[in-house]
């Protein structure tokens, strides 16, 4: 078990996180069509949990339970799934709502879903130099702290963007796949280290 350690109770694959540390899934959006031009203010009149204010915004807004997930379904019969916490959950989520739609009468299919964004988080547990690593990655980042007090780091390889706070804080978006996500984070790590702010 050379290839472990153990991070409160949940063991991490130090091959797969060399850094020993794992990014949490915050939330992962995912697109669904429904092939199929749906009635809003008749879906909005007979389900439970649906917002309809086309006024203020096009889509009808539904909530489900469990999973715990909001989504925005257009008249087009897109439907844009967002809060779960995993890809499988997120899966899930969708088919309840394609189903609720069935049930309210429209003949909905299930096509197309993919995964659209996973946003995750994590904490290194050092606070970070963001004005050495703004000018030594100039290429790469966007750090105006009298905005936005995080810097933004736009990695090309995988396609993903990280806002990185004083605090050793990092928030990863833009990737379709969880092992992309990682990637990232194991490739920004040692950059981090290098940046790592000496504590008084």
């Amino acid at each position: 078990m050379a290839d472990q350690v153990f991070k409160g109770s949940q063991p991490v694959h130090l091959i797969k996180h060399p850094s020993g540390v794992v990014p949490t899934i915050r939330n992962i959006v995912s697109i669904v069509n429904l092939d199929y031009k749906l009635d809003l203010k008749t879906i909005a009149l007979q389900a439970r949990n649906a917002e309809y204010n086309p006024k203020r915004f096009a889509p009808l807004i539904m909530r489900i339970r469990e999973p715990k997930t909001t989504t925005l379904i257009f008249v087009s019969g897109k439907i844009v799934c967002t809060g779960a916490k995993s890809e499988q959950q997120s899966k899930l989520a969708a088919r309840k709502y394609a189903r609720i739609i069935q049930k309210l009468g429209f003949p909905a299919k299930f096509m197309d879903f993919k995964i659209q964004n996973i946003v995750g988080s994590c904490n290194v547990k050092f606070p970070i130099r963001l004005e050495g690593l703004a000018n030594s990655h100039g290429a790469f980042s966007r750090y105006e702290p009298e905005i936005f007090p995080g810097l933004v780091y736009r990695m090309n390889q995988p396609k993903i963007v990280l806002l990185i706070f004083v605090s050793g804080k990092i928030v990863l978006t833009g990737s379709k796949v969880i092992e992309e996500m990682y990637t990232a984070f194991e490739n920004i790590y040692h950059v981090l280290i290098e940046f790592r702010k000496n504590q008084q």
